[in-house]
């Protein structure tokens, strides 16, 4: 309506309406005569004001008609189009390291602990004397199985000696046959106990070295068990202390044997490929999600499910030149089972779920109408979702501006890079990439004072 032209229809009719009638000079004027000018009047007043009312109205619907409805703008959202991609299958699994060599070091000799020759702690070279045994005691049986040695030697060359003379005597019938024959099993007999002597003499060498414990391999040796003055037994069961090899690194991880036959069997079917190689590499992260540098290769798959936990054993071999990795670390391996030629990757930020937990997403039709469409998810890989089923290349899913519009608006879909958003992220001294529909949204402006 237009209100300045009724409110000056409305001052007029004030001043447009006849003024009262005059007083009549007769005597013969009545009350009814009277009654019915004043009626008139009215009826004339009303009148008049209908048809201003009426001419203000139509100049009003001119005036209205000459304006045209400003469009309203649609809804601005934020999309990406799927497209078909080679994809690997990555499967990340618990485990723990395990040192590539172990040994404990255990005394071979006993006797009395008199020095500790290394550094808790510190690196050892296979050879390296670790403790001394004291080894008066076996200095003592070498020196007595050295004086048993040039006992049987003596002995035996004097035996061998009449052996020989008895061997002329008896071809001259000096001797009996019988004198003969003991003087030749005396010269064996006595050959023997050189051997026996000998192999005595070399048994006290070998533990008077024992009582020089060394390093059996290279490594990092742990906290030693025993002090200097401690007594110490042949093959205790205490280790005197343990030494590891920490370069390369052993990673024991498992893997269920259900993920095992369904993977099987999706590459039997033809839906993944098989990864190529004979060593798979595995990646390893840390118990707080930070990644280790240097990279390994699948050395062992089990055979055997535990009974008990239904899982197969894996190991990997990881180089560890840095000493990064330590035995009995809580890590996660990541390596790769199978490779999806053909697959479709929904960002994470699309995916919403209903009340029942089922996966929907938002989708912009060719006629650019949302839809919402129920989808079914594989497995999450870094920021998207494998998708299974309910979607195909080309469509566009809404990932910004879900507030702005619901299923069944017309909307304007803008593509939005996804990959140079999180590049962004990554460096906090950028600002931030904004999606399509935010960049393209008009600015808002101060109210004018």
């Amino acid at each position: 309506m237009c209100r300045p032209q009724i409110s000056t229809l409305f001052h007029t009719m004030k001043f447009a309406l006849p003024p009262s009638l005059p007083p009549r000079q007769t005597a013969h004027f009545s009350h009814a005569g009277s009654v019915g000018e004043q009626s008139r009047a009215a009826r004339w007043s009303l009148t008049l004001g209908s048809v201003l009312v009426a001419c203000a109205l139509a100049a009003c619907s001119k005036q209205d008609a000459g304006k045209t409805e400003a469009p309203k703008s649609l809804p601005q959202v934020g999309v990406v189009t799927l497209q078909k991609q080679s994809q690997q299958l990555d499967v990340s699994l618990p485990g723990r390291t395990r040192a590539f060599l172990t040994a404990e070091v255990r005394p071979q000799v006993s006797g009395i602990i008199q020095k500790r020759l290394f550094t808790e702690g510190a690196a050892v070279k296979q050879g390296q004397q670790l403790y001394q045994i004291d080894a008066a005691s076996l200095q003592a049986l070498e020196s007595s199985a050295a004086a048993a040695v040039a006992k049987a030697e003596a002995s035996q060359r004097t035996l061998a000696a009449t052996a020989r003379r008895n061997a002329e005597l008896v071809k001259i019938d000096a001797i009996s046959k019988q004198a003969y024959d003991e003087s030749q099993a005396a010269a064996v007999q006595a050959q023997s106990d050189v051997a026996v002597a000998k192999a005595n003499l070399e048994t006290a060498r070998i533990n008077l070295k024992y009582s020089r414990i060394e390093a059996p391999i290279g490594g990092r040796i742990a906290l030693s068990a025993v002090t200097p003055g401690a007594l110490v037994t042949a093959n205790q069961a205490t280790a005197l202390t343990t030494i590891v090899q920490l370069d390369p690194m052993y990673v024991d991880f498992t893997q269920s044997s259900t993920d095992m036959l369904t993977l099987k069997r999706e590459l039997e079917s033809g839906r993944f490929q098989k990864v190529e190689g004979d060593k798979i590499p595995v990646s390893i992260r840390f118990d707080d999600g930070s990644a280790y540098p240097h990279q390994g290769k699948l050395a062992f798959a089990g055979v055997i499910v535990n009974d008990t936990t239904g899982t197969l054993t894996l190991r990997a071999v990881v180089p560890n030149p840095d000493g990064l990795l330590m035995p009995g670390m809580y890590v996660q391996a990541l390596l790769p089972t199978a490779l999806a030629p053909d697959a479709l990757m929904v960002p994470q930020q699309s995916i919403t779920r209903d009340l029942t937990g089922r996966a929907n997403v938002l989708v912009v039709k060719a006629d650019d109408v949302l839809e919402k469409r129920e989808v079914e998810l594989d497995r999450a890989m870094g920021a998207s979702w494998l998708l299974q089923s309910g979607l195909a290349a080309g469509e566009r899913v809404v990932v910004d501006g879900f507030q702005r519009a619901k299923p069944g608006d017309k909307v304007k879909a803008v593509e939005v890079d996804l990959k140079a958003q999180a590049e962004r992220k990554s460096k906090p001294g950028l600002p931030p990439v904004q999606s399509g529909a935010a960049a393209s949204a008009p600015a808002a402006t101060a109210p004018a004072k």
